[in-house]
């Protein structure tokens, strides 16, 4: 029997190719051109109309709606279907000079002017008003159109402005905090306002953190991050409500930007009817496909496996980079079959014909500037080729035996100023501990703190510095029916409303780990401490240490020089039928013996460098490497070129292969 598989994403079948094509830069004869060569490379879905506003909407009762629909009537008659954007990412200017209060104001008070791109206050009721009278003019033409297959609303929310202080904002957070609170008296307490003479006595008296003398309340700051991911969510749920009522049915969705820390995209992704995301890789950097890797599982990850469509990349060189550095051949490719390997049901790039004007003229394009003579043309056609070969995974699912739990409350609230150090960035602690998986073909969710642990045999906390009490519980009960439970270090340290845990750190899992933190000890820069387990070093620890005491935990290795000599570092805490262990250190080489003992096998043995993944029945084989690599143990028929697989596998530089159990075929 076959395995079960999702819904497509879309009503096209197999995997989605295609990208942002903004036909308003081309004069309409060069439109049937570009149809037909979308066809020859094997596009079956293009996004329309993501920066169409000031076409669309020449004026505030002037509309021009003929030439998107000659341009939908063309590419459907070329069998394409359209991602049909909303175009509410950038307001034209007779929007903002009618209403320059539309603008955003920056913490200092600097109001941004227009010329570039999403200049707009999340809470202006004039934006909103305009955007979602847009979107409806939008469906209500094209909900039956038959090119229409998703809906696709604004585009990378918070991606130049992610908050904004004017003073409709400041009302709109005032009106946020009373939903949260209630009463004045809940605030003050949450807010700790007792501290530095901050108490408010009036609503009216709450302002948004704007620039001020020193350190600002940290609970306010973390309660206005909140906020600003909550007002942008606003705007994109007043669209996609509309697109629901106008056109039910058809799927909504909104572009992600990776790992993005202003927004918090599992609250995001739960309004989204799939997940999609915008990706960036840096071909300069020597190990990009690992954050790439990281990033595509959180995406699989957002709405519990489902697969997920890459909204965006680049076919080669971006245009924002200091250095933009092309894609050397075959880096395209694989990266790409990356993607789908990651659990994409779709591979879409920014753009298919490269601009000949504005900001994003020398990003690289499906369709370059020197056409269908140049290497990138080749290197599209072919892709969209063998894209084609591997529809058969397409609604397919990754089973993972670890999970890493990620919180944006606690990313917010740990990147607060005043700590023992300035120096921890969560996406890179998280990024640390997820390589150590990575280099073991270890299959990894993430999850949310609510989210249901049991079904995993390690959960791992890289960082959690703000721990609710309920997190604390479900996880003390993870180990204690069986789990491996491993911590990094700073963790359990504030509640939800950044206030201490009080009775020493990290409090509300000493039970589970079997540890006090006496103080913190920060590794300063340029420094490290080395660590020794049982058998010899285990490496040098940045970036953090701390004076550890055991309760009931084992000490597993401990510093090896400097004040905390001979203090423990690692410990190992037998917890009911479980066990939790806690780095109290940045070493995240010592996860090895914690998948050991929790059972956790790779994907497949592969030699270092070579990527391994699943998704359902199929196997994708990646080699990041330079050199020819080969792989033992296979068994098979290669989806790429068709050949058998029996025994073995040879990959070249930047190779690939997707196996498919003869026997299931």
């Amino acid at each position: 029997m076959s395995p079960a598989r999702d819904r497509g994403l879309t009503r096209v079948e197999g995997l989605l190719y295609g990208g942002d094509y903004n036909p308003e830069q081309w004069p309409e004869e060069v439109w049937a051109e570009d149809a037909a060569l979308m066809k020859e490379a094997g596009v079956n879905l293009v996004t329309v109309g993501v920066f169409s506003w000031a076409k669309l909407q020449p004026g505030p009762d002037a509309w021009d709606f003929g030439w998107l629909d000659r341009l939908l009537d063309l590419l459907h008659g070329h069998g394409l279907a359209v991602d049909l954007a909303t175009a509410t990412a950038s307001p034209p200017a007779w929007l903002v000079r009618a209403h320059p209060e539309v603008l955003p104001v920056r913490a200092d008070g600097v109001r941004l002017e227009f010329g570039s791109r999403q200049h707009y206050c999340p809470s202006s009721p004039v934006y909103r008003d305009a955007a979602v009278r847009l979107a409806r003019k939008i469906a209500e033409r094209y909900r039956d159109h038959p090119a229409l297959a998703l809906w696709h609303v604004h585009n990378e929310y918070g991606d130049h402005v992610t908050e904004c202080f004017c003073e409709e904002s400041a009302a709109d957070f005032r009106r946020w905090l009373r939903a949260r609170y209630t009463d004045l008296d809940a605030l003050n307490a949450a807010w700790g306002t007792a501290f530095w003479s901050q108490r408010y006595g009036a609503w009216n008296e709450i302002e948004p953190p704007r620039d001020a003398p020193g350190p600002v309340n940290p609970t306010q700051t973390l309660d206005w991050r909140r906020f600003c991911s909550d007002a942008l969510l606003a705007c994109y749920q007043a669209e996609k409500d509309v697109l629901d009522e106008v056109s039910p049915g058809v799927p909504v969705t909104t572009n992600f930007m990776s790992m993005f820390k202003p927004l918090d995209y599992w609250e995001w992704a739960s309004r989204e009817d799939f997940v999609s995301d915008d990706a960036y890789p840096d071909p300069a950097d020597p190990e990009a496909h690992v954050t790439a890797a990281m990033n595509y599982d959180l995406m699989r990850s957002l709405k519990g496996g489902r697969p997920w469509l890459l909204m965006e990349q680049a076919p080669s060189a971006v245009s924002w980079r200091p250095v933009n550095v092309p894609k050397r051949p075959g880096l395209h490719r694989l990266w790409s079959l990356q993607t789908v390997a990651r659990g994409a049901d779709g591979v879409m790039y920014f753009q298919w014909r490269a601009s000949r004007a504005g900001a994003e003229k020398f990003h690289s394009a499906l369709l370059p500037h020197g056409g269908t003579s140049s290497r990138g043309w080749a290197e599209t056609v072919r892709f969209g080729a063998e894209l084609a070969r591997l529809g058969p995974v397409a609604g397919t699912r990754t089973e993972a035996d670890v999970a890493i739990v990620l919180s944006w409350d606690s990313w917010w609230a740990l990147e607060q100023e005043d700590h023992p150090s300035a120096r921890l960035d969560l996406k890179a602690i998280v990024a640390s501990w997820y390589r150590e998986l990575w280099l073991r073909n270890v299959a990894v969710d993430f999850v949310p703190p609510d989210a249901d642990f049991g079904r995993y045999k390690a959960v791992l906390l890289p960082n959690l510095y703000l721990l609710r009490t309920d997190t604390a519980e479900r996880l003390t009960r993870f180990v204690a029916g069986g789990g491996h439970l491993a911590c990094g270090f700073f963790s359990g340290i504030v509640d939800e409303h950044d206030h201490i845990h009080l009775g020493g750190y990290p409090a509300p899992l000493r039970d589970a780990l079997g540890v006090v933190v006496d103080e913190f000890w920060p590794v300063p820069d340029d420094a490290s401490v080395p660590v020794e387990g049982p058998d010899g070093p285990l490496g040098a620890a940045t970036l953090w240490s701390e004076w550890l005491d055991v309760t009931t935990a084992e000490p597993v290795a401990s510093y090896g020089a400097g004040p905390l000599a001979g203090r423990p570092a690692i410990t190992r805490n037998a917890h009911g039928a479980g066990v939790g262990w806690y780095l109290s250190c940045h070493l995240p080489s010592a996860l090895g013996p914690v998948l050991d003992a929790a059972g956790v096998e790779p994907v497949h043995a592969t030699p270092p460098g070579v990527e391994a993944t699943r998704r359902g029945p199929y196997l994708f084989l990646l080699n990041h490497t330079d050199a020819v690599s080969r792989v033992s143990g296979l068994s098979g028929i290669d989806l790429l070129s068709g050949a058998p697989v029996e025994g073995g596998l040879e990959l070249g530089p930047l190779g690939a292969a997707v196996l498919h159990p003869a026997s299931e075929r």
